[in-house]
């Protein structure tokens, strides 16, 4: 019991000194946290950027080979690949 009354007046005493900060430490913490959360966001926005990007590009690769395809089919079927 005397561990668990030390322990949480130790918890107490920590988050009163966290309270004492002076008003430009508590500014400089939220320029922090604003920063950081930014710097999360460019992140995110860029792993979604890519992903996009290359689903795009698998996308472009597909309509290609797609197309040479039907060119090669249809000179195989004896039609005239420039008309294609």
């Amino acid at each position: 019991m005397k561990i668990t009354t030390t322990l949480a007046v130790a918890v107490g005493l920590a988050a009163l000194a966290g309270c004492n900060s002076s008003p430009k430490e508590q500014v400089a913490d939220n320029i922090e946290a604003n920063a950081d959360a930014v710097a999360d966001n460019m992140v995110e926005n860029a792993d979604a950027m890519a992903d996009n990007m290359q689903a795009n590009a698998e996308n472009a690769a597909d309509a290609t080979k797609a197309a040479g395809d039907n060119a090669a089919d249809a000179v195989r079927n004896g039609a005239d690949a420039n008309k294609m």
